[in-house]
């Protein structure tokens, strides 16, 4: 992950194509040893790549993949609508007196 913060501050900073000195730099610069082979490799990756457009690409992915929150809502949609009972309220838990005094004020 730091490779990879490493490479995007370099296009960043107006490097289309930064080389693993590049990269070694901005890493050492912050106290960041980099290991050779995962800079080297991810630079192979990227070779000939422009950035901008690889980023743009991961988004289009992205939004295909569902997330939790949509998957949760769709059956409890579902069921409504199948003529199931409608869902309950939530109760309103009220505090109870040992949560509203400790026995200490934070100002004693």
């Amino acid at each position: 992950m730091r490779v990879i913060s490493a490479v995007l501050l370099a296009v960043l900073g107006g490097k289309a194509n930064p080389t693993a000195a590049d990269v070694k730099s901005i890493l050492g610069s912050v106290g960041v040893e980099a290991d050779a082979a995962d800079v080297e490799r991810l630079l192979k990756e990227l070779e000939g790549k422009d950035i901008a457009e690889l980023i743009e690409a991961g988004r289009k992915k992205l939004q295909s993949v569902p997330s939790g929150g949509a998957v949760a809502a769709a059956p409890a949609a579902g069921g409504a609508a199948a003529g199931g009972a409608a869902p309950a309220e939530a109760k309103k838990e009220e505090p109870s007196e040992e949560d509203e005094d400790m026995g200490f004020s934070l100002f004693d």
